[in-house]
């Protein structure tokens, strides 16, 4: 899934799937280290350098649809001006 595919299926943030949102993040991060009920995902930048998943029910929580959504922006401005280098 790339990462625009993944920014659509998120632009509704209720009744995501938590196993969606975890794909989503299977795809576009390192990971994960799974620390009891905690999904932990390495992004490639600094500072806060994780998203941090945990499984409550069916549905994932909208703060974790947000923290996802945000990290793939930020993943996908990274990627853009890698490839403007590139050229």
């Amino acid at each position: 899934m790339t990462i625009d595919e993944a920014l659509k299926a998120l632009e509704n943030e209720k009744n995501i799937k938590f196993t969606d949102l975890l794909q989503i993040c299977q795809a576009n991060f390192k990971g994960p280290r799974i620390v009891g009920s905690h999904h932990i995902f390495k992004v490639p930048w600094a500072g806060k350098p994780w998203v941090n998943l945990q499984k409550d029910g069916k549905t994932a929580k909208g703060y974790q649809i947000k923290q996802v959504r945000e990290a793939l922006r930020k993943l996908k401005e990274i990627k853009e001006k890698a490839d403007e280098t590139l050229k």
